[in-house]
């Protein structure tokens, strides 16, 4: 399937326009993990932005003495966010559950392509946002559910 078609059926990049659909395909290329293999390394220079397509991945928090899976991703959902922000570290590892077959867009052309088109930059960030919101309501379950506090 071609890159355009990829990007056109994920979820996230739904209601954009051809014009948004090829920009972001521009920006592509597909990618695979295998199982356990590391996507986002945490408190590393974030590159690259993920659509994920097939497959499923977990979003961990990761110290030298544990981790913790904080949220499962799979088929449509995407990682990388931070790689849309100047000087930012990746916060959370993310790591294939399974094989996971990706588009792995860049992340600083693809923050030029949000700064280039206004309207698409404030949609396309707009929806990052909601990815952000859902980490952090994942962030705060898992803290909860460690202080054994019912969510």
């Amino acid at each position: 399937m071609a890159l355009g078609q990829m990007v056109r059926n994920h979820a996230f990049c739904r209601g954009f326009g051809e014009a948004q659909i090829l920009r972001i395909a521009s920006l592509s290329i597909e990618v695979t993990f295998e199982e356990n293999e590391v996507i986002l390394e945490p408190k590393v220079r974030s590159r690259y932005f993920y659509l994920i397509v097939e497959g499923s991945a977990a979003v961990e928090l990761r110290t030298a003495r544990f981790s913790v899976c904080l949220q499962a991703l799979g088929p449509d959902q995407v990682c990388g966010w931070s790689s849309l922000l100047d000087d930012q570290d990746t916060l959370f590892q993310v790591r294939a559950r399974e094989r996971v077959r990706a588009l792995r867009v860049d992340g600083v052309k693809l923050a030029k392509a949000c700064k280039f088109d206004p309207q698409f930059g404030a949609e396309f960030l707009h929806r990052t946002l909601q990815v952000v919101a859902q980490r952090v309501q994942a962030t705060e379950e898992k803290f909860a559910e460690m202080c054994g506090v019912r969510v």
